[in-house]
């Protein structure tokens, strides 16, 4: 075995802390990533699970002069350049084996040095994870599970594995690299998980002063346990951001974040704990892997959870995923491109190179044309978002509650957000980790969907939001659990929601009956639902008892068959409607504002593979009735996603259409992806109707091919495109 022993001198210490390192920045140039809207990234592909030493036509054309100049060409304002994997360098390592085909050719230095004629920023992407070539030599590296036994592919970041690449990042730093793509800091994407190895067996009792847990517990220990692997994951991010800095100051660093849906408490990574360990934030999309509904919401996610940063998100040219060799139309690629600007987020473009590290023409070819497209575009990205909506994200509900199930929450949480893109209203993200009242203050409408947890901290905040005129939606289970994720005989929430929790139904297969008869609020609120019909709301529910609020409609229980009821026959498909058991919303004044509770769960059910439209406007309408007024009332088809952002220096909205070709999907709860979206092929045409809430001076659209009509506050825009801005100027 090649055991590598590393002594790291004192120039390896940590660096300043970070309101130093902000000062010494801002006395320079704007760093390279403040300037950038669209960028590259490229890499070989054929060693990803592995490679034989003697495949010598593995990346033998794999040259970085080429790959800046064709970058260059298709107007990329920046590349990350592959420089190790798991198996290779792709430079002159005195660490890690090059990748044979090479011969004596370096590519890291080849773009460096093409690079610098062009002025393009040269970053070099470092995987972390999977290090295939590391742990072989090094076995005891290997992350370790709760019976001591190693999981091969994974290695553990308490381990000198930290100092190996402190090495590696060193060598690269000598080139003159402008930063670091460092991916990723993860502890593995589901079982079976760690780490139990002797190193963090003594890390932990040092720090609790007590063994680990024998196993995933979820009790106590097991809360310390997951802290023990979040802070590990935390601390070897900045131990390697401090690093670089202290060698070259002006080195960015960025890792692959990993703490949003569909990924849980197994990677080792929170939503805004491990978000701003580097100088912006990167995470990737993709409909093949993260569903076309949430390419913008990724974006939305990252910048909430750190907002004083810019947001990078990474895309691929193929059809499937990074390394398949497709490419897909250039209306998909200028779909998903327009639509994480419009979020704004600035995109990098992966391209991952033939197997030999030929560079498909075709594919250069769209991303210039795509790039040059959004170039143009530029002066209407990166204002800040104008939302109605923040749709609140619980860690502590996906860790506890969902536990090794996070579809049973993100299933709701991505379901307020479907329900919110398909009825045209701006929405936004509040973190649990960060929610501050400034931030809730943001929006007219807070909605909790399926908030299992609900800390005291919280329902005082809440509480502070809605009296002082905000208005919030409270959704089936939200507040009825503990910290510990166990049902309470009471709900946090209680004297918010002005009821008395009774109990959780034990079904999802629930439904929901409004009376004929309606007041003005039952009327907005059953807007678009047929009277006296039991309506499908699939998803958790509670029965409350109303003290202070005031009730509306029917919550109703399913059927169940002898089958059932003797536990011989699943209930995994609904069945129809039995009898009520409680109202189906109450409303609540406090304060100045009004809390809205529906008992079901209208926004799991709408990501459901059992959604119907009813159970999306019942979410839609309680929106619509807490805020009748909004700034700006869309009016498109469902395919269209609408980005509102505002300008309030120049007094300008800009409303940002985005056509898909069929009702964009979220994520599955099992199975993701579950299924393929066809790719986009030729642009598409749609019309939209924007109603304004005040006066309007000046209205502008950019795509020549938009038809405008325009009258007073109200414009119609026939659209043929997979994007259009619609400028409005107002007083």
């Amino acid at each position: 075995m090649w055991l590598i022993i590393f002594t790291l001198a004192a120039g390896f210490a940590m660096n300043a802390p970070v309101q130093q390192r902000a000062a010494s920045r801002s006395e320079k140039a704007a760093p390279w990533y403040q300037k950038v809207l669209v960028g590259m990234e490229v890499g070989p592909t054929g060693a990803q699970f592995g490679s034989d030493p003697s495949d010598t036509g593995y990346s033998a054309r794999f040259d970085g002069r080429e790959v800046v100049r064709r970058c260059v060409e298709a107007k990329s304002e920046y590349l990350v350049i592959w420089a190790r994997d798991g198996e290779y360098a792709y430079y002159n390592s005195r660490h890690q084996p090059k990748a044979p085909g090479l011969g004596e050719r370096d590519v890291l230095r080849e773009a460096v040095e093409e690079g610098a004629k062009h002025t393009l920023p040269i970053i070099a992407y470092c995987v972390l994870q999977t290090p295939t070539q590391a742990l072989r030599e090094n076995p005891d590296w290997r992350i370790r599970d709760h019976n001591g036994q190693p999981i091969n592919h994974l290695v553990c970041f308490n381990s000198p594995y930290r100092d190996y690449i402190k090495h590696l990042l060193a060598e690269m730093l000598s080139y003159g690299i402008a930063g670091f793509h460092l991916d990723m800091v993860d502890q593995g994407f589901g079982p079976p998980h760690g780490c139990w190895c002797d190193t963090c067996r003594k890390l932990f009792e040092a720090e609790y002063g007590r063994p680990m847990p024998n196993g995933i517990t979820w009790d106590e220990d097991w809360d310390r346990m997951l802290e023990f692997r979040y802070r590990t994951s935390e601390r070897f991010e900045k131990d390697l951001y401090a690093f670089v800095r202290s060698r070259k100051p002006d080195a960015t660093v960025d890792f692959n974040y990993h703490g949003s849906p569909p990924f849980s408490w197994e990677v080792g990574q929170r939503p805004v704990q491990h978000a701003g360990n580097g100088d912006f934030i990167t995470g990737e999309t993709g409909a093949w892997g993260f569903s076309a509904l949430t390419v913008g919401l990724n974006a939305a996610f990252y910048r909430a959870a750190v907002p004083h940063q810019r947001v990078q998100v990474a895309i691929q040219r193929g059809v499937r995923m990074y390394h398949d060799q497709t490419t897909r139309p250039l209306a998909d690629i200028r779909w998903e491109l327009q639509t994480l600007l419009s979020h704004g987020a600035f995109v990098t473009m992966v391209d991952k190179t033939a197997y030999d590290g030929w560079l498909d023409p075709v594919t250069y070819a769209r991303i210039g044309a795509a790039f040059e497209d959004a170039l143009r575009r530029r002066a209407h990205f990166g204002q800040p978002p104008a939302a109605e909506v923040g749709i609140w994200f619980s860690s502590r509900t996906r860790d506890w509650y969902a536990r090794e199930k996070p579809g049973d929450y993100f299933q709701a949480f991505q379901g307020a957000h479907k329900a919110m893109v398909y009825a045209h209203i701006p929405w936004g993200v509040l973190l649990d980790e960060n929610a501050k009242l400034e931030s809730l203050q943001r929006f007219p409408v807070v909605c909790l969907p399926n908030a299992a947890i609900v800390s005291e901290a919280e329902a005082d905040l809440l509480r502070h939001y809605v009296e002082a005129g905000g208005n919030l939606i409270v959704t089936g289970v939200s507040g009825c659990y503990d910290r510990m994720g166990r049902l309470q005989s009471r709900s946090a929430l209680e004297s918010l929601i002005g009821a008395r929790f009774v109990r959780r139904l034990d079904s999802l297969d629930n439904h929901v009956r409004f009376p004929g008869s309606r007041d003005e609020t039952l009327t907005a609120l059953a807007n678009g639902i047929p009277a006296d019909w039991p309506f499908l709301v699939r998803g958790p529910a509670v029965v409350l008892e109303p003290t202070t609020a005031v009730p509306y409609g029917e919550l109703m229980q399913p059927h169940r068959t002898v089958r059932q009821r003797q536990g011989k026959e699943g209930t995994e498909w609904p069945m129809s409607a039995d009898r009520a058991v409680g109202p189906a919303i109450l409303t609540h004044r406090v304060g100045k504002g009004t809390v809205l509770t529906l008992t079901a769960s209208p926004d799991f059910a709408t990501a459901s593979e059992h959604h119907i439209t009813e159970a999306r406007r019942l979410l839609t309408n309680a929106v619509r009735l807490l805020h009748p007024k909004p700034r700006v009332r869309i009016s498109a088809p469902a395919t269209v996603e609408a980005v509102v952002t505002d300008d309030p220096k120049t007094r300008t909205l800009r409303v940002h259409l985005l056509g898909y070709h069929t009702p964009p999907q979220t994520t599955p709860a099992q199975n993701r992806p579950y299924v393929l979206p066809v790719p986009i092929e030729e642009p598409l045409m749609f019309r939209a109707v924007l109603q304004f809430g005040m006066p309007v001076t000046r209205v502008r659209k950019l795509n020549p091919s938009t038809r405008l009509r325009v009258s007073g506050s109200r414009v119609e825009a026939t659209v043929e495109d997979v994007h259009e801005v619609i400028i409005v100027h107002y007083r």
